[in-house]
């Protein structure tokens, strides 16, 4: 790699987690590239920095063109393409949740419901649907709060992150709160 060092660690990190994420190494590499990059780049300055095939940056590109995290930008006078990312870490995060709610979370629920409307067979069948229903009900409920947390605005968003374990603490006050006004209306009790 022809990278500064801070860059290439960052670059090589990336590879490495890309593929724990489930992407391709290089297309890891190329995205971390990109985003620490102060500019756009074509892709034979992709192929010059990272030292990979011409052929490998052009599928790794469109697989971050699909994944709607890299940016297509012309320069004028340049008939090459360049890529850059999104500015706002935030927009970054908001487009992988989405990208990774359609190709994991939206098909899973759609087998759910498909498996839920079927007649079971059997008590076996019987026994696997109840559970599966568990399954569906939670991951829709993880669905609806998704989609209600999608809407805040980036503000909003990093003060609901930054509430972490206060939010914990507030349900606890909350359950002692409900738990002595029981008390109080129980039949016998002052």
């Amino acid at each position: 790699m022809n990278l500064p060092p801070l860059i290439q660690s960052f670059v090589l990190h990336f590879g490495e987690m890309g593929s724990r994420w489930g992407i391709n190494r290089t297309v890891g590499q190329i995205y971390a590239l990109l985003y620490a990059s102060s500019g756009p780049l074509c892709a034979d300055d992709i192929v010059e920095a990272l030292a990979i095939s011409r052929s490998n940056v052009s599928m790794s590109l469109r697989e971050l063109q699909a994944w709607n995290l890299v940016i297509l930008r012309h320069i004028p006078g340049d008939r090459r393409d360049f890529f850059t990312t999104p500015d706002d870490v935030w927009q970054i995060l908001r487009t992988l949740a989405e990208e990774r709610k359609k190709r994991e979370v939206d098909p899973t629920l759609s087998v759910l419901r498909e498996l839920l409307m079927q007649k079971p067979g059997n008590e076996q069948e019987r026994y696997a649907q109840s559970r599966l229903a568990e399954m569906n009900a939670l991951i829709e409920q993880l669905t609806n709060w998704y989609d209600d947390v999608k809407r805040l605005d980036t503000e909003r968003l990093a003060t609901l992150l930054s509430l972490g374990a206060k939010v914990t603490k507030l349900l606890d006050a909350k359950d002692r709160i409900v738990s002595i006004g029981r008390k109080r209306t129980e039949p016998g009790k002052p």
